[in-house]
């Protein structure tokens, strides 16, 4: 068996008998989106790290608190859901995962953006919106491959400069946090359509005074141009 769905709305645990599946390469143990539902599930057990052909892992909308650290085992994983649940950390562990290119963390209880998944080097999506998250690290910038980074609904006041290194961004969702400024480098990310049309890119919800909003709906020409007016001040 290469593909395994646990349901219920009774889900407390993984059942045991899972863990000797070791072909296993893509378990779904989440409620379906338009269900409205919430599993029960509070710990992810330690047997996880069992399973080293798993690709894909979805533990979307339980009540998971925690992550074991043996999920640094999961060498070949691609694809990890941990979106509506009660985390509040994650293991150092999973900087181990340099297969993972698309990871969901929104609505947890993150007040940082924690430092292992500056480490994934493969990611290409990163969801962390609708945490408490009040600081973006520099070393973000070790994620040279993220296309899609969205951040909607934290607590940012800033953004590194080290954002604007992040040359493979397409989206970036910044909108609903505390953002009054943008990092003057911030017109260099080009392949962002940053504008009132945004599709890749928003902004609202903040109180920005620098670049204002009339000028960041001109896209990455006209923010580059503001911030070369003040250097000349």
């Amino acid at each position: 068996k290469k593909k395994l769905k646990i349901s219920g709305r009774e889900l407390l645990s993984v059942p045991i008998q899972v863990f000797g599946l070791d072909q296993l390469q893509v378990l779904e143990m989440s409620p379906e989106r338009e269900s409205c539902l919430r599993y029960r599930m509070e710990l992810l057990p330690q047997e996880i790290g069992r399973l080293r052909n798993l690709t894909c892992l979805y533990v979307d909308s339980n009540n998971l608190k925690k992550i074991p650290a043996e999920i640094g085992s999961l060498s070949r994983l691609e694809r990890l859901t941990l979106s509506n649940n009660s985390l509040s950390s994650l293991p150092a562990e999973m900087g181990a995962l340099q297969r993972l290119h698309s990871l969901h963390l929104a609505n947890n209880n993150l007040t940082e953006l924690p430092a292992p998944l500056c480490q994934l080097r493969s990611l290409t999506f990163l969801d962390v919106s609708d945490n408490k998250i009040e600081t973006i690290p520099s070393s973000i910038r070790h994620l040279e491959k993220l296309e899609t980074l969205l951040l909607l609904f934290n607590s940012l006041e800033s953004l590194p400069e080290d954002v604007c290194l992040l040359r493979n961004l397409h989206t970036l969702w910044l909108g609903n946090n505390h953002l009054r400024s943008l990092p003057t480098a911030f017109g260099e990310l080009v392949n962002l359509d940053w504008g009132y049309n945004y599709c890749s890119c928003n902004y609202e919800g903040n109180p920005l005074e620098s670049p204002p909003p009339e000028v960041c709906s001109r896209g990455p020409e006209g923010i580059r141009d503001y911030f070369s007016s003040l250097r000349r001040i």
